[in-house]
């Protein structure tokens, strides 16, 4: 598939974005972390930044931007549809968390409330933007288990980076926060490692004969090609990045998603004080940066099983 710069924006910066709003609603609602109210406001500054212009660059991929309302309507059957109706929702409990937390100070009683409902939302919202590509039968390298997973995980962890900066700026000393960067960044890792094997090892595409009904006649093959110049369809559907050259990404994606933030982060929590902040705000740049490379990749080895119309073979 054609990576569109636009999606990778948004599935980066609002995931991040939802994965700070969860565990700002987790420590909240667990009482582990202080109502600290220029906390709560950096905090929320952030997410909702990231948040509103990760779902504002989603629309510049459409053909119409103006008419991405529509795509609301159709939440009974559609998980774009679904993803917008949560992302709106969510606007609800996220704002009023951020009330409770930012000009009361409190997260007791009912700001409590709020504070769960926003984790809920926030984990809500990236499972379904997850499921717009989880259930898309005709990419196999997306339609899988692993698909919703690596949202899921990647949100948390640079949601996790995140808020150990904002902890760092506000010296806040909250072991938890710490015990978060090292597990989800771990886990991170371990599930995306999952997947790559899963691309490397499982075939891109379902055999031409099943893709077309005709398995009962035997072997299916093209006997000439349907057009005579690249089209719209192979330009989309039909990108395709060499082996090489995915293995080189995957490396880069290692290092600067993984292993250069997660080596700062987690050296942060016993750090010299006026090493904290430096490297906790090198670890937020280099986990978004190799989390891109990370989304260009996802789309750039996915294969459409409409390219065996136009002759493609696996490889």
């Amino acid at each position: 598939m054609h990576p569109s710069y636009s999606v990778i924006i948004f599935t980066t910066f609002s995931g991040a974005g939802y994965g700070l709003l969860f565990l700002m609603g987790l420590f909240a609602a667990g009482q582990w972390i202080e109502p600290d109210r220029w906390f709560g406001f950096t905090g929320f500054f952030f997410a909702f930044t990231m948040v509103i212009s990760g779902l504002l660059s989603s629309t510049f991929h459409l053909g119409h931007p103006e008419r991405a309302w529509r795509a609301l309507s159709q939440w009974r059957s559609s998980w774009l549809s679904r993803e917008g109706v949560l992302a709106i929702a969510g606007f609800l409990p996220f704002s009023l968390f951020a009330f409770g937390w930012v000009i009361n100070e409190s997260h007791d009683g009912a700001w409590r409330v709020f504070a769960m409902l926003t984790g809920l939302f926030a984990v809500l919202t990236v499972y379904a933007t997850s499921m717009i590509y989880a259930t898309l039968r005709t990419i196999r390298a997306w339609f899988n288990r692993h698909t919703v997973r690596i949202y899921l995980a990647f949100a948390i962890w640079t949601g996790s980076v995140w808020f150990n900066l904002l902890a760092h700026l506000f010296d806040l000393h909250t072991p938890g926060i710490g015990m978060f960067v090292v597990v989800t960044g771990i886990l991170a890792l371990w599930l995306k490692r999952k997947y790559w094997i899963f691309l490397d090892t499982s075939p891109s595409w379902v055999p031409p004969e099943n893709a077309t009904g005709l398995n009962d006649l035997g072997p299916v093959r093209l006997l000439d090609a349907p057009n005579t110049q690249e089209n719209y369809v192979q330009k989309e559907m039909g990108f395709s990045i060499a082996r090489k050259h995915s293995e080189k990404l995957r490396r880069t994606a290692f290092f600067g998603y993984f292993l250069i933030p997660w080596l700062l982060a987690a050296g942060t929590v016993e750090a010299d004080p006026w090493l904290k902040i430096p490297a906790a705000i090198l670890a937020v740049i280099f986990v978004m940066a190799g989390t891109m490379v990370e989304r260009w990749l996802f789309f750039a080895e996915a294969k459409h099983t409409v390219m065996l119309y136009y002759g493609a073979h696996d490889s």
